[in-house]
């Protein structure tokens, strides 16, 4: 299905649906991007619900469904019923705004998260931990907006280490960095949107409460293939 139809096949489900239960969402948005699950083969963000700051207590969201994600899976399964899983895709981030008004602090914790990756993105200052405050794909593995986070606790850094992705495993040598190291990660088979970080870290101490945080630096390498 084209995008363009795809475009108004949504606004006809979003019509469907009583307008109470769009309290609180700026819009019902149509995205070309294409997001690829971290770890397993074949499985994609159809929709998301996202949060948005209006730097009042109300909360606030968009409802954003994602075409190249739906292309995907229309390509790898001949039983796809792209206004089925529309629907589905759709109620099911409704929901999940329903779910954020009633707890509000989630939707704080996510906004200060996204803060944080901007700054990072930027070059400034940030909490190194800034990560775990968005969204838990996996276990130790996080997304913040079109990033994605794959958490390492060490003592000190490899010299390579493997990684999984979608399915495929992968090797990457490790550059000599201090603590906690932000390495992106590039070569990877379908890429998300935005980058693919292994964050190195140590594990916390007692005494690392009577300290500044550790400034985080940041690095690119290339992956390869182990398969």
């Amino acid at each position: 299905m084209r995008l363009r139809d795809f475009q108004s096949m949504i606004e006809r489900l979003a019509a469907e649906i009583p307008p109470r239960f769009f309290d609180g969402i700026a819009g019902v948005e149509v995205s070309p991007k294409t997001i690829p699950h971290p770890v397993r083969a074949g499985v994609y963000t159809l929709g998301e619900c996202i949060p948005i700051d209006t730097g009042t207590d109300e909360v606030a969201s968009r409802v954003v469904l994602y075409h190249g994600s739906f292309l995907e899976l229309a390509g790898e399964r001949s039983d796809f019923d792209w206004r089925e899983e529309a629907w589905e895709t759709l109620l099911h981030e409704l929901r999940h705004h329903l779910e954020w008004r009633a707890a509000s602090q989630k939707l704080e914790d996510y906004d200060w998260a996204a803060e944080q990756n901007f700054a990072r993105a930027e070059g400034g200052g940030f909490d190194p931990l800034f990560y775990r405050s968005g969204e838990r794909v996996e276990r130790g593995i996080y997304r913040v907006e079109d990033d994605i986070f794959i958490e390492r606790v060490v003592g000190r850094l490899p010299a390579t280490t493997d990684v999984a992705w979608h399915g495929r495993r992968y090797r990457v040598s490790v550059p000599y960095a201090l603590l906690p190291l932000y390495l992106a990660l590039d070569g990877l088979s379908h890429p998300p949107s935005g980058d693919v970080f292994l964050v190195f870290r140590r594990r916390p101490r007692l005494w690392d409460l009577l300290r500044p945080a550790a400034r985080a630096t940041g690095q690119r390498a290339k992956v390869e293939s182990l398969e």
